[in-house]
């Protein structure tokens, strides 16, 4: 392999509309654990569980779809991707004392390294990023 080979492992769960947020944490905590990252980076743990709690629920709430939960680790990046069916991409909202919810992409804006949205056939998908144990820091994945 060369230097500019990239080697991935990756992990694919579908979650219908009716199925409960808390099936897709438990999955990706079976990864994170298997990846060593349960005991080297509990925070990073926390800040990716939450982050996967946060898109799946999107999903589920915003765009009334299933989601399409995709982990993927380069050895520098964890990459978390959720597709679902609406084409709406996420706007940040304004503060509001009225309004529950919608801070979900602030707090994914805060978690994350990096995060990004992309229009795709059928869809949207979201990625967050997150270094990993040991890895440089933002801006070298």
């Amino acid at each position: 392999m060369t230097e500019s080979s990239v080697r991935a492992v990756g992990w694919a769960r579908s979650l219908p509309l009716d199925s409960e947020v808390k099936a897709a944490r438990d999955w990706a905590r079976g990864h994170l654990d298997a990846l060593g990252w349960t005991t080297t980076a509990p925070d990073a743990v926390d800040a990716v569980l939450l982050t996967v709690s946060e898109l799946v629920t999107n999903a589920h709430r915003h765009a009334h779809s299933n989601a399409q939960l995709i982990m993927t680790w380069d050895q520098r990046c964890l990459h978390i991707s959720v597709h679902d069916t609406s084409a709406t991409l996420p706007a940040p909202r304004g503060p509001s004392t009225e309004r529950i919810g919608g801070r979900g992409m602030f707090l994914v804006d805060a978690l994350a390294d990096a995060w990004e949205a992309h229009p795709c056939p059928h869809g949207k998908t979201i990625t967050a990023c997150f270094h990993g144990p040991g890895t440089a820091g933002p801006g070298q994945h």
